[in-house]
């Protein structure tokens, strides 16, 4: 499944899409927004594949809002405006929609985010040997560091590197979160947030919405907080 938004701040276009979305047996809605302020904060608490983005909003439009996320989920731009094809183009986005668009149209572009999907969930899977032992070999400005699973207490994800809180010294890489998770053993790290991913084995308590590690607080949000509390209940 394809956990999807749409954002556009026309009402009908948002119909339009709900009804779309409800179509295709791949794509399940997780919200509709009618400015971008109100989805980004979503995104910031509930991680999403795929947003269908209206260009030409107040305040802040399509394109801002896609170049202001760190790490952007796929991106279909919806438009009445054709001029901003070139700007998809640019920004790597998957599809882009003109207004009014058929169904027809609709379920290409869905299709071409499902195929996007499993590719990168394929490639995601061809782990190299390193990382399929019990260390990683992690590249940090001056050097290249080993480090043991064990070690590792949490990661957390800073605005332009992501850090490696060991037993030791933390490490900073530009290696990112997502790539920690995909590439981990899920039966000993699991993400609690979007800037953290944390090592089983390694938490001291859990009381409502934080971990403790190391006397270290850290937050669980809402987008991963019921995943996270089934993994901790089927090793009560």
């Amino acid at each position: 499944m394809i956990k999807c938004i749409a954002v556009d701040d026309e009402p009908l276009a948002l119909e339009i899409m709900e009804d779309y979305i409800r179509k295709v047996p791949y794509l399940t809605l997780a919200g509709k927004f009618e400015n971008a302020a109100n989805a980004l904060h979503f995104l910031q608490e509930e991680p999403v594949d795929l947003v269908f983005l209206d260009i030409k909003m107040p305040d802040i439009t399509g394109i801002q809002f896609l170049k202001s996320l760190k790490y952007p989920p796929m991106v279909i731009f919806t438009t009445a405006y054709g001029e901003y094809a070139l700007d998809g183009f640019n920004l790597d986005v998957v599809d882009y929609l003109l207004k009014p668009v058929p169904f027809e149209r609709f379920l290409k572009a869905a299709a071409k985010a499902n195929e996007t999907m499993s590719a990168t969930q394929q490639k995601g899977n061809t782990v190299d040997a390193a990382w399929l032992n019990d260390y990683i070999f992690i590249k940090t400005e001056y050097k290249i560091i080993k480090i043991n699973l064990e070690d590792i207490l949490f990661i957390e994800a800073l605005k332009d590197y992501t850090k490696i809180y060991t037993q030791n010294l933390p490490v900073l890489t530009l290696r990112s979160l997502k790539s920690f998770e995909t590439r981990l053993p899920a039966d000993k790290f699991i993400r609690v947030h979007r800037s953290y991913l944390v090592s089983l084995n390694k938490i001291n308590s859990v009381e409502k919405n934080t971990v403790m590690i190391a006397n270290q607080p850290i937050p669980i949000s809402d987008g991963y907080r019921d995943r996270f509390y089934d993994v901790i209940n089927r090793n009560s």
